[in-house]
């Protein structure tokens, strides 16, 4: 009887699971959120998701900046 129990649970297909749907790479969801890249005063280029700003410096000039870039960044100086 055991045998047989055996060859019965053995002989059921056994339930293949669905592969996780694919999800976008990180450079593709960075490009969702509508920002725009800038080309930040050290030469490189960054992308931004806020709005570009003038900020005072503390020679009493005006800087501009983008607002929010990727990483942790919060500000960038732009190049003009």
């Amino acid at each position: 009887m055991k045998a047989l129990t055996l060859a019965l649970l053995l002989s059921l297909p056994t339930p293949k699971l669905a592969p996780p749907p694919p999800t976008p790479s990180g450079h593709l969801a960075e490009h969702v959120r509508n920002g725009r890249w800038y080309f930040a005063a050290n030469g490189h280029a960054v992308y931004c998701y806020g709005p570009v700003m003038m900020v005072t410096q503390a020679k009493g000039g005006l800087q501009k900046v983008a607002t929010f870039c990727q990483g942790d960044k919060v500000i960038v100086p732009l190049k003009d």
